[in-house]
């Protein structure tokens, strides 16, 4: 094989292996909006329930854009209720999202013949048994 075919199939073996990590990359991403979504709606959840056990006309403080602004409860209340069926609806999308790109990503390796070391793969192997005829270390010094 002449040089210059070896570093082409270098040079594609590691398109390859860029490409794969890009969307092993982005599949990362989408998992991480994903789980920042997830504590938003809790903490959306949390508050609306504290809300609901309040009266209507009672002031609360709603931050802002970093302004923090006096308010009812029942002004606030349905923003929040909105602002949580939004934040349901970009989760369905990003789960629908996250799905796909496995699926693109699972096809990649297959298609490409990609096999991806996991960290089981690279622990040493468990220490053997000592052979029977020597004595065994018991830790005591004579």
């Amino acid at each position: 094989m002449s040089t210059s075919t070896k570093t082409k199939t270098t040079s594609a073996q590691e398109q390859i292996i860029g490409k794969f990590q890009t969307l092993r990359e982005e599949q990362r991403q989408i998992a991480a909006k994903l789980a920042e979504s997830d504590i938003e709606e809790n903490e959306l959840k949390i508050v609306i329930d504290a809300l609901k056990k309040v009266d209507g006309g009672r002031k609360c403080y709603r931050l802002i854009g970093g302004v923090l602004c006096e308010k009812t409860v029942k002004d606030v209340l349905p923003v929040l209720l909105e602002k949580k069926e939004d934040l349901v609806k970009t989760q369905t999308k990003n789960k629908d999202e996250l799905v796909k790109k496995g699926v693109e990503l699972n096809e990649f390796k297959e298609k490409h013949n990609i096999r991806v070391h996991n960290q089981e793969d690279s622990l040493p192997p468990p220490p053997t048994a000592e052979p029977s005829g020597l004595p065994s270390s018991t830790g005591v010094l004579n």
